[in-house]
């Protein structure tokens, strides 16, 4: 950073946007803030100065110069009001969070401003820097100690009674508790965060994120209907403001469709006016799971979670509803093949499936101990033996009726002599 300074003016900060190159503009708006002077305008030209370097910066990738940026403005902050500080503060984290593969830097950042928000007793701006750095905690799956910072939080943020915060953080439990599978905490942290919502006006992309997390934890418990309404209302808040998780939105509503066994309404969906606006790899991938499911194809399930790895397997949400319809997939394909034997070889049975005969004879040992069919595996002959269902014989409910109707009739008439005696 150059030792010269500029004036912190209007005709400086048009000097710098005019400059020939993002260098030049940079080192002009770093002597800009060297500028001694602390006139109310000038401490304005020096807001929008940080602005525009925080932008140059971020566009040419320098993140820790971006670090250092908020370390040198430590002495400016205490010439501006609070909420300002805070403002810049946020830009400028949210400028690193910009800049791919900064996952470390932004949580040392974080740390370092908590540290620096605690000696200056900046509460307000604290409680803020806390709440994003146990959200990258979380992303960087380091779920203990997110969780650890955020019940301290929540406990702090109730006394205050900061509605807006309280739901951002309670909406952070809940996706922690949710990454920890613990399904009846992540509901009550959610639950918690919409009772905070109710009391304020809750922005339309907070509110898209609340209906998400809903979505999310509703098609965990498999009521996909209930899901999808959510995951619709949170693509609407997401697609009238752009944002990019409505793709991710309207992906969980296809999967909400393909896992009730509505896979046909997938194209419909996509081929719809708000679909098209976001066809790509992830529709094409759930397009295709839904044809594989109509098809009852193992094969062409199997293709699809091949071809769009990224898009099903390295998505939590997508990977875990997909494994129990293959498996379901699996267990409704294979009962149909053996269903016409008493007695097959189990290759056969994995050439007719078209799956690896060890896949296949371990899924039908399961499907045995879970009593899914009546038989066993001979696994010296290589064969399945299939039994005929046992067929219950109808007198032993019939008996078990009769002596119980006998017994209310003996104490009807126990009750009626003991009326009699007396």
């Amino acid at each position: 950073m150059s030792s010269s300074f500029l004036p912190a003016t209007t005709e400086s900060i048009a000097l710098a946007l005019e400059a020939k190159d993002s260098l030049e503009s940079i080192s002009i708006l770093y002597c800009i803030l060297e500028s001694p002077s602390s006139s109310p305008e000038a401490l304005r030209v020096k807001e929008q100065a940080i602005t525009h370097l925080s932008d140059f910066l971020r566009k040419e990738n320098r993140a820790e110069d971006l670090r250092s940026l908020l370390t040198q403005l430590r002495s400016f902050f205490n010439l501006i009001p609070k909420a300002k500080t805070a403002k810049i503060v946020r830009g400028i984290i949210d400028a690193v969070a910009k800049i791919p593969g900064t996952s470390d830097l932004q949580i040392t950042l974080c740390k370092e401003m908590v540290q620096w928000t605690h000696a200056e007793k900046r509460t307000f701006l604290r409680q803020r820097v806390e709440a994003r750095l146990a959200a990258l905690l979380m992303e960087n799956k380091e779920y203990s100690d997110a969780l650890a910072l955020v019940t301290s939080l929540v406990k702090e943020v109730r006394r205050l009674d900061d509605k807006l915060l309280l739901v951002d953080i309670d909406l952070l439990e809940s996706k922690l508790h949710f990454s920890l599978r613990n399904l009846p905490k992540a509901k009550a942290a959610l639950t918690a965060a919409r009772t905070a919502a109710n009391a304020i006006y809750v922005p339309p992309a907070q509110q898209g994120t609340i209906d998400l997390q809903s979505g999310i934890l509703h098609a965990e418990e498999k009521d996909y209907k209930t899901a999808y309404s959510y995951f619709f209302e949170a693509f609407e808040s997401f697609n009238a403001l752009e944002d990019p998780r409505a793709v991710f939105s309207l992906k969980y509503m296809l999967l909400c469709k393909i896992m009730v066994s509505q896979a046909d309404d997938v194209a419909g969906i996509i081929s719809s006016k708000a679909g098209l606006q976001y066809v790509g790899p992830d529709l094409d991938a759930m397009k295709a799971v839904a044809d594989a499911h109509s098809k009852r194809s193992l094969k062409a399930f199997e293709t699809a979670l091949r071809d769009y790895k990224g898009q099903l397997e390295e998505d939590p949400i997508v990977h875990r509803h997909l494994s129990s319809l293959y498996d379901t997939l699996l267990e409704q394909n294979l009962c149909r093949l053996i269903e016409p034997f008493s007695r097959v070889e189990i290759a056969h049975v994995a050439e007719l499936i078209e799956l690896p005969a060890d896949h296949v004879e371990k899924k039908l040992s399961q499907m045995i101990l879970d009593k899914k069919f009546a038989g066993t595996l001979d696994q010296g002959a290589g064969c399945l033996i299939i039994f005929d269902d046992p067929k219950t014989d109808a007198i032993y409910p019939a008996t078990l009726e009769t002596i119980e109707n006998m017994g209310k009739v003996v104490d009807s008439l126990f009750v009626r002599s003991a009326k009699i005696m007396v």
